[in-house]
């Protein structure tokens, strides 16, 4: 192949492919994060933001002029300063004339600018638009040298790189961008919360953060809330940059009578749209997620107005809130990041103070800008007064010298020896003008000026005096939004979360049904809805049969105890239906695959159990003390070598137990010490007998075994065989099951016996 040749006759690079598409990569992704994403710690804007102000501003769409049709601003920066599609332009302007999502909104809208339902703005032809105070106060002398213009992207006009920003825009109205890599979230605070925090960091700049909060408490969106962010991780957000805000909907009980109550929702978390939230709630409640909920209707007019109503009058409406807010977006998290750009245009994570000490830093520098190009306007000025007081004694010498000489300003500079400055003036004047050069007048001018000249002066030469205007003007604006003003008003308030409800909650969230819980010999576990089923009946795999059936509710939690000696807590609303085989239980309980179900039982906090393990020891222990609370369950009988063979309630005052020796002992349960973890102690003797089963019973009762045809036995008799705690026993009575056990495995026989009693 041969040389490549450009045909136009330009020159021609060769690189590699890879090298070549990385960099133009690169290229485009700074582009996207200085020229799209992030905003100017300055003035808190993005370019698009920026460029829509200053094309408002040559428009005169100040706040006291009329409106302007809002294709006629769009049109204005796509044609002369941000040559990109006119629709996203006019979604940059209504999202500043949104007062739901703008703190303080920069642009007044007159029209449909679309509203928190999520609906839309009409057609840009349909809306007009004008600047704001705080659009304004952003722009404030921009035509006093204060910041740098740069070529448009064409070369016909000029922009400004940097607004003068008088307002704390960053904070006050937040910003949110996705760039290359890298991302931003900073959500709208108190404007006269961030003046006053200013103020404190100009009087004292080594100031901590700590300190600044003093003044801001934190975000206040524009839709209000309640915030129940923690205030160390407040504090540690702004000082690292990065962390977040938990908001929830502001709320209220109202009072129907008759003590039948609704709650009424009158604030909604931020950039959360109405009707998604309502929408999602109905959704919620068709799938019957939320069983302490009625109803939900939107009443909202003006203001927000979310009617929920409760299932009854008894339930509780803060146990009700706390399931919709886990639920829905009644409590959403608002993210911190403060990414920005800094002057020189590289992005950084801020804390707070970083971020407030660059806008202070750019108003500085603007205060003295602004003093330089008035200074030069004052020098200026003095001089062509100078130059009226030199020639007002001789007026008609100045009128000769330009009616009859060829070179008049020549003649002027050499005559009353004046700068070309001063010749230049007197030139330009008009002949009306000449009434006004009264001496007294001038003089008086030009005394002002020389005032005004020495405090400039004053000013760009002392820090400290630029910081003093600084403060001053800060102070103006602190004013302007304080909090006895509409807009200066705290929207957001702070709240506590309050204690964790989540397993009450959890509960709530639970339908409340009756179910039969069976887990069969194989393994099986499944919730078949009812009470009345015939065991029998129940269908499982082929050669498989029912190990363990509870009766309990959906709200209940199971307790299962392992040969391995733990025991494993079940979920009974997480259990699959009746419809199949169920699922494998060591999904919903964590027993390892060496060890095998040995009871299961619906969970009561107050009951106590016998464990015991075939060397023949046991102990009493209490169920809250062995309730897991981790899927890997909890450790309660040391098994050692062997491994748990009975795990029974303790019911009634007498203990009996069984051996391979076909050995019966009865004996007091408080012989048998209660503990929460061990080996426990002996509970019968007998050389080379191994312990096959445990029961427990009340004296006055009787003691119940089961025989092999299934027949209940009731055996009240026992005095014979009661004794002491790890005696060997006496042989068993006539007719006591052949297995030794006091009831068989199957759970049908079991039933069966206890359904004919």
């Amino acid at each position: 192949m041969g040389d490549l040749v450009d045909p136009e006759g330009g020159e021609i690079f060769e690189e590699p492919f890879d090298e070549a598409l990385s960099k133009r990569y690169l290229a485009y992704a700074l582009s996207t994060i200085t020229q799209r994403a992030l905003p100017d710690a300055r003035d808190g804007l993005k370019p698009v933001h920026r460029r829509i102000l200053h094309a408002m501003r040559v428009l005169k769409l100040n706040p006291r002029d009329a409106f302007k049709k809002s294709a006629r601003v769009v049109g204005d920066v796509i044609g002369k300063f941000h040559p990109h599609g006119d629709q996203a332009v006019y979604d940059a302007l209504v999202r500043l004339a949104q007062d739901f999502a703008s703190r303080y909104p920069l642009v007044e809208g007159q029209g449909n600018f679309g509203n928190i339902d999520g609906d839309g703005a009409a057609a840009m032809r349909y809306t007009e638009a004008r600047l704001t105070e705080a659009a304004e106060l952003l722009l404030q002398d921009i035509d006093q040298g204060t910041v740098d213009f740069r070529e448009t992207y064409d070369g016909s006009e000029e922009e400004p790189v940097v607004l003068p920003a008088a307002f704390p825009n960053l904070l006050a109205n937040g910003a949110t961008g996705i760039a290359v890599g890298m991302a931003t979230s900073i959500p709208p605070h108190n404007a006269y919360e961030l003046c006053r925090a200013a103020r404190t960091l100009i009087a004292n700049p080594e100031a901590s953060v700590a300190q600044l909060l003093r003044s801001v408490k934190g975000p206040d969106f524009p839709t209000g809330g309640i915030c129940v962010e923690p205030p160390a991780s407040i504090r540690e957000a702004y000082e690292t940059g990065r962390g977040g805000f938990r908001l929830r909907a502001r709320w209220e009980t109202e009072d129907l009578g008759r003590g039948t109550w609704q709650i009424v929702v009158t604030e909604i978390p931020y950039q959360v749209q109405k009707s998604k939230l309502v929408e999602r709630v109905a959704q919620l409640l068709d799938q019957k997620k939320l069983p302490l909920l009625e109803d939900v209707r939107d009443e909202s007019a003006e203001d927000i107005r979310l009617v929920l109503v409760p299932k009854s009058k008894n339930v509780d409406p803060e146990l009700l809130m706390a399931a919709l807010f886990k639920m829905s977006d009644l409590e959403t998290r608002i993210s911190l990041n403060l990414n920005v750009l800094d002057p020189s245009g590289t992005p950084r994570v801020m804390s707070l103070k970083d971020v407030m000490r660059i806008w202070l830093d750019h108003r500085r520098e603007v205060v003295v800008r602004r003093a330089q190009t008035r200074l030069a306007k004052v020098e200026d000025r003095l001089e062509v007064l100078a130059g009226y007081i030199i020639v007002y004694a001789d007026l008609d010498e100045v009128i000769r010298i330009i009616r009859f000489e060829d070179e008049p300003k020549a003649e002027l500079m050499k005559r009353f020896d004046l700068s070309d400055r001063q010749a230049e003036a007197i030139l330009n004047m008009r002949l009306r003008a000449l009434r006004k050069l009264e001496e007294l007048e001038i003089r008086k001018e030009e005394k002002s000026l020389k005032g005004e000249r020495s405090e400039l002066k004053t000013l760009i030469g002392s820090e400290e005096v630029q910081w003093a205007k600084v403060d001053e003007e800060i102070a103006g604006v602190e004013e302007s939004f304080g909090p006895k003003t509409d807009i200066g008003r705290r929207r957001t308030d702070f709240g506590e979360a309050g204690e964790d409800i989540s397993d009450a909650v959890a509960e709530a969230l639970i339908v409340k049904e009756s179910i039969l819980v069976v887990v069969s010999q194989k393994g099986w576990i499944r919730a078949l809805k009812g009470h009345a089923h015939d065991i029998a009946g129940i269908a499982f795999k082929e050669g498989d049969s029912a190990l363990f059936t509870v009766k309990c509710e959906t709200i209940d939690k199971l307790i299962l105890f392992g040969t391995d000696g733990k025991f494993y807590a079940i979920d009974a609303s997480k259990l699959p239906g009746g419809r199949g085989h169920g699922d494998p239980l060591r999904i919903h309980a964590g027993l390892p695959e060496d060890a095998a179900p040995l009871a299961l039982f619906k969970h009561d906090p107050e009951r106590e159990l016998l464990i015991a393990s075939e060397a023949g020891n046991g102990f009493r222990v209490k169920e809250a003390d062995v309730f897991a609370t981790k899927k890997g369950g909890k450790q309660a009988l040391n098994v050692g070598d062997g491994e748990a063979i009975a795990c029974v309630p303790v019911i009634g005052s007498k203990i009996a137990v069984s051996n391979s020796k076909k050995r019966l002992l009865i004996f007091d349960v408080e012989d048998l010490p209660q503990m929460s973890r061990g080996k426990g102690v002996r509970l019968m003797g007998g050389k080379g007998a191994e312990l096959i089963d445990v029961a427990t019973f009340d004296p006055e009762e009787g003691l119940i075994w089961i025989d092999g045809a299934g027949r209940r036995h009731v055996f009240t008799e026992w005095a014979e065989w009661e004794g002491k705690r790890a005696q060997a026993g006496s042989a068993r009575p006539r007719g006591f099951p052949k297995t030794g056990k006091f009831m068989p495995a199957d759970p049908v026989a079991v039933a069966r016996a206890m359904d004919s009693a």
